[in-house]
């Protein structure tokens, strides 16, 4: 995949700095007794080593905060996957969290047999067709796993990484990649690398059949999926023999009822080894020492002779292939090019090309199509991958439109392209746009970790000197190139494919097998465990907030200012926050909606976009239910400039009644798609069930009143918008009396601020029984969530609430996890919250979630519910979550202008310090008891509103009557038009 940085806002830039070009070259250095490979300039300082086994490190110092990124990158993924076993790559990336024969096993000597035994019965029910008999060997199975799990410890890998801290636990399989991923504090690096060093040293495929349920899960989850489906079939038809196209990484439904133990092993065996992998980590770390611990854990590790994917080379594509997809979603529609192999000059223009044509502000499509509202949404951009890439034009018609139609708009864009329509300074805008984006985007450990990963992944990190200088050779590409190219290689070749809504009758789901729940042995724990676990480690010191000094308020005329000082470079992010939103005024979403596409007495609305774009400048107005940001960042140096500009904008926008009209077709159509998304149809559940038919999902206006909605009254929502009481927030390189007279000059304000309309407010309903509220939606899987009103929130259970969050249901290690997935198999996704409000004068609320097939329904209500009303008790997990509760305030920093928002939250909750403080102080004396007492007070034996999102066909209605009273919610109670 090509590598890209972003970032969460753009920069303004100079000229100069826009044309600056840097010389990356590859250099040799030694340091600590190890050789090592760097690229000059490099921004992220990274060192590629290899050791003696041929395994990959690659190093980044960062060490503004005492953690530590990790990615342990396999070059092999689901192009690799035998053509007999897709899906193997992405089951053993599941099977990497079991253990080895140190670890997940109370007995391994005993353990053994059963796994054997466990790995012939797959074998035989592989080759079995009969299904008597497959049923039969799939009883044997299920006895001889649960026989296993006596003496399996579930989710060790999950405890130690409590343990030491990491507050990331995560891993990916993709097409060339399978990526194992933690976030740790620098303290534990030791311990770290302890764990995972075992990790890849003999893994167990343990407690199997209920992972692989899992999978299922996925698998039927990717079919209610009509965007994952899209994506499949563009590559499906792009890729006629690359496994780009001939492979998914999730694999077919007939490999994953049929899997085998042997193959996953084999795979293992030829693709993990150390000349096939890097080790990458980026933060708090001292490069000689850490090589020196790396290399002695992971010295064990022995290259093996290699032979990756080399397929057979595509044949051009030479007609366009028309795809037809249906489900329920919403129609949408893409336009697909096959591209080029990563860091090719070509996929440089393809991707440079992509920013030209959508771009966000000044693209092509966003000036000719998305600003004059010609389709509800069109966009481009380009996706590299180490062989060959996919350009790829998107778009979703608005009301009345066909997809033919959207098609034709999308290839006109192309079409300017192919002619040179387009000013040649765009070129100039996007590469300074990247290059600040780039710079910003550097100082994250993820983005480079990740950068890195992918240069590894791609080609062994040897091109890296391409990626980082690729923004440079932008620089270099002129009009004529882009024009020549684009007459090239956008003909008649693509793919297009037409999402319709309707019924896809090609769904075939995975059905369920029997599985008895599998033992968990939560309470036990292995030497290997306890010994990591035991270790001790350097304390981290935290590091809380004193607003008092690490904040500056000040004022610029009548507004209040909180700022801080920039002493790190020349950027800054500015904005003017009210207090006050769409509760307020519900207009003032529509209203910021159609700022977009106003003039004013001096700029077109498209001048406005290009203005921004051409100085490499974001600005914003975001309307919240209960705050308003208008939001403007860039380089100090242009700071007049740009604040001049959306002055201007704000208070001298003019009507548009053509754009008025186009929008309020837009809105509408997208609350008609709206309708058609499960995900969004489950929010509006929920939030019925909190407050009744008056809640703040369907709060807004009517579909009657955005038709009849005036010019006037919105324009005078935003030329009066800076009336209202706001506080200023400044991050830059001036001094808080600089900036406020600065400020003073470029927004002027009256002599008093005009008084908000009141919030509404709404009133939440008395969780004092069960209910049901369900909605009915096409699909193959079954969204269930519990809610529950649980009273006003109190800053003193703060504490208590975190942790019984990180033990009972926040994460992979969690009981609800645990028991719901790892033992009973009963959901891919799952979790179960005591969730605090933003807001003092707010409830909080119990959440919990399982997304099921929908034949394993009631199952699994009865599983969450038995969790809700007993909490198991294990002294170990409670010790390991509250360890990690408390390490994660003790690693965690604040820095830059992320302590005026923490300020600003702490505030609406009603502190007047930083809230980690109290956190972290009642934290210390928390025992089970007090965890297990707030459980028993909040959840246990309580009533739930039951919100369930399934298909009527799939699901007995009788069923859900034994929960609670149900109601069927249509549509238009659910959204409120």
């Amino acid at each position: 995949m090509k590598f890209k940085l972003f970032t969460l806002a753009c920069f303004l830039v100079t000229g100069s700095f826009a044309n600056a070009q840097t010389a990356y070259q590859w250099k040799t250095g030694t340091s600590g007794g190890y050789s090592y490979k760097y690229v000059t300039n490099d921004p992220t300082k990274t060192r590629f080593y290899t050791l003696k086994n041929g395994l990959t490190v690659i190093l980044s110092q960062n060490n503004k905060e005492p953690s530590i990124t990790y990615k342990m990158a396999i070059r092999a993924g689901s192009n690799t996957d035998p053509r007999t076993n897709t899906g193997l790559a992405h089951y053993l990336e599941h099977l990497l969290f079991k253990g080895t024969d140190k670890f997940g096993s109370l007995n391994y000597a005993k353990e053994k047999p059963l796994l054997d035994k466990i790995e012939a019965l797959y074998e035989t029910y592989n080759k079995t067709t009969d299904p008597a008999k497959r049923k039969e060997i799939y009883k044997e199975i299920d006895k001889t796993s649960g026989e296993a799990s006596g003496y399996s410890i579930a989710n060790e890998y999950d405890k130690m990484m409590k343990a030491i801290g990491s507050n990331v636990t995560n891993a990916h399989t993709s097409v060339e990649e399978t990526v194992y991923e933690e976030d740790l504090p620098s303290n534990a690096i030791d311990k770290f690398l302890a764990v995972q060093a075992e990790r890849f040293r003999a893994p167990v495929f343990r407690i199997f059949h209920t992972e692989l349920e899992a999978v299922y899960e996925e698998k039927n989850i990717g079919m209610d999926n009509d965007g994952r489906k899209m994506y499949e079939k563009m590559l499906y038809a792009l890729f006629p023999t690359h496994n780009y196209g001939q492979q998914t990484t999730i694999g077919t439904i007939e490999h994953l009822k049929n899997p085998s133990l042997v193959e996953i092993r084999k795979y293992y065996n030829k693709y993990y080894v150390p000349n096939n992998m890097a080790l990458i980590m980026s933060g708090d770390i001292s490069y000689d020492d850490l090589i020196k611990k790396i290399d002695k854990d992971f010295a064990y590790m022995v290259s093996k002779p290699l032979t990756l994917y080399n397929p057979a080379p595509e044949k051009p594509l030479t007609q366009i292939q028309k795809v037809d997809i249906y489900g329920p979603s919403a129609e949408n529609l893409y336009v697909a090019y096959r591209g080029f192999a990563q860091n090719t000059h070509q996929s440089l223009l393809l991707d440079l090309i992509g920013s030209v044509l959508s771009n966000g502000k000044a693209g092509l499509m966003d000036i000719n199509i998305n600003k004059q509202q010609k389709m509800l949404r069109a966009n481009a951009g380009y996706n590299s991958m180490k062989d060959y890439g996919v350009f790829i034009l998107s778009g979703s018609p608005k009301a009345g439109q066909s997809l033919e139609e959207a098609q034709k708009l999308l290839l006109e864009q192309i079409d300017l392209l192919k002619k040179g329509e387009f000013d040649e300074s765009l070129i100039k805008a996007t590469v300074a746009n990247i290059k600040l984006s780039e710079l910003q985007s550097f100082d994250n450990n993820d983005v480079r970790a990740d950068a890195t990963m992918n240069a590894f992944i791609q080609n062994r990190g040897t091109e890296w000197d391409k990626t980082l200088s690729s923004t440079d050779a932008m620089a270099k590409v002129t009009k004529k190139e882009i024009v020549d190219f684009a007459n090239k290689f956008f003909i008649d070749n693509y793919a297009v494919l037409y999402k319709h809504k309707g019924e896809d009758k090609s769904i075939l789901k995975v059905e369920k097998p029997t599985i008895t729940a599998v033992q968990t042995n939560v309470n036990e724990v292995s030497p290997f465990t306890k010994s990591i676990v035991d270790a001790a480690v350097k304390p981290i010191t935290p590091k809380f907030l004193d607003y008092t000094k690490d904040l500056q308020f000040g004022k610029a005329s009548i507004a209040d200012v909180i700022a801080i000082q920039n002493t790190e470079n020349a950027i800054f992010r500015m904005g003017y926050r009210f207090d006050m939103g769409s509760y307020n005024y519900k207009l003032l979403p529509y209203a910021s909606q159609y700022l977009a596409f106003l003039s004013t007495d001096k700029y077109s609305a498209e001048d406005i976009s290009k203005a921004f774009y051409n100085l490499a400048c974001s600005y914003n107005l975001n309307v919240g239910t209960d705050v308003t940001t208008v939001s403007l960042s860039g380089l100090q140096e242009n700071f007049d400039k740009a604040v001049a500009l959306l002055e201007d904008v704000l208070a001298h926008c003019k009507p548009n009644e053509q754009a008025l009209e186009d929008l309020k077709g837009r809105l509408l159509k997208q609350r008609d798609n709206a309708k058609l998304n499960k995900s969004s149809i489950l929010g509006g559940l929920m939030s019925y069930a909190q407050y009744g038919k008056d809640n703040p999902f369907n709060y807004g206006l009517t579909n009657d009143e955005i038709k009849t909605m005036k010019s006037s009254d919105l324009i005078d929502i935003l030329h009066n918008l800076t009336n209202y009481k706001h506080t200023i927030t400044y991050y830059g390189p001036k001094t808080l009396a600089a900036f406020s007279a600065d400020i003073i000059k470029a927004h002027p304000l009256g002599k008093e601020f005009t008084d908000a309309a009141p919030m509404k407010k709404f009133v939440y309903t008395k969780t004092d029984s069960n209910k049901v509220y369900f909605a009915d939606y096409e699909m193959v899987q079954a969204e269930i969530r519990w809610v529950r009103n649980g009273g006003l929130y109190d800053p003193a259970n703060a504490a208590k609430i975190a942790l019984f969050n990180n033990y009972f249901g926040g994460g992979m290690g969690s009981i609800v996890f645990q028991t719901i997935r790892e033992s009973k198999a009963l959901a891919y996704s799952t979790f179960a919250v005591y969730s605090s409000p933003n807001s003092k004068d707010k409830e909080n609320t119990v959440v919990a979630y399982v997304g099921t097939q929908a034949d394993k329904m009631n199952e699994a209500v009865a599983g969450m519910n038995e969790l809700l009303t007993v909490l198991p008790e294990s002294d170990k997990s409670f010790a390991l979550s509250k360890g990690n509760s408390l390490n994660g305030l003790e690693t965690s920093r604040i820095t830059k202008d992320g302590i005026i928002y923490t300020y600003l939250a702490d505030k609406k909750l009603g502190f007047d310090h930083d809230s980690r403080i109290d956190e972290y102080a009642n934290l210390k004396p928390l025992t089970f008891a007090d965890v297990k007492s707030f459980h028993d007070a909040n959840l246990a034996n309580k009533p739930y509103n039951y919100c369930i999102v399934a298909s009527e066909k799939k699901i007995n209605m009788a069923d859900l009557a034994k929960f609670g009273p149900v109601t069927k919610l249509n549509l238009e109670q659910i959204f409120g038009y």
